[in-house]
């Protein structure tokens, strides 16, 4: 490893390949799904940018793009409960079809409080795209329509998550070493 932030891993659960195909099958599949929907992808700043921006060049139909921004976290590593929206939606979504792109589902608490706000605003329908799903961490009872993989409970980094602001922009998904956030 050549510099800090890849020695801060303890391992790579999804190698850049890995998620490729992962993002590919994703695709695909939401393509077939969404064909002539007028779908709308809403990504979930910050976590999602990278994950939504190679899932969105996947798709095969045309599609709308919008970013919400919460706050749940803080700096700590766990959700809250209460969701803050720090930046809104710009469009109208009535009559839209959502998709949620987020990159990790886990407690499912901001997740399923986003899904609750965009409901009451008059979509058509109202799914979830989760690249990561760490269900053994729910703890309200959502699933994701579409997951990209599911992964242990451990703290993961890199594609877009985050620990710190640190971490995003490694290739990879990564198992970040518990010192590192104990």
């Amino acid at each position: 490893m050549h510099n800090s932030m890849e020695e801060d891993i303890r391992k790579v659960l999804l190698s850049e390949a890995e998620i490729a195909a992962i993002v590919r099958r994703l695709g695909e599949q939401i393509s077939r799904d969404y064909e002539g929907k007028k779908l709308l992808v809403i990504g979930v700043l910050k976590g999602s940018f990278v994950f939504m921006a190679d899932l969105i060049r996947a798709l095969s139909v045309p599609c709308g793009v919008d970013f919400l921004a919460v706050s749940s976290y803080g700096g700590g590593t766990e959700s809250s409960g209460s969701v803050k929206i720090l930046k809104d939606l710009d469009m109208d979504l009535h009559g839209c079809d959502l998709l949620v792109a987020e990159d990790i589902l886990d407690s499912g608490r901001t997740l399923s409080k986003i899904l609750e706000i965009l409901a009451t605003r008059s979509p058509r329908s109202v799914r979830l795209c989760a690249f990561l799903d760490k269900p053994e961490r729910r703890q309200v009872p959502m699933r994701a329509d579409y997951v990209g993989a599911s992964v242990p409970d451990e703290f993961v980094v890199g594609y877009g998550l985050d620990y710190g602001q640190r971490y995003r922009n490694l290739p990879y998904v990564g198992v970040l070493k518990p010192e590192i956030y104990a």
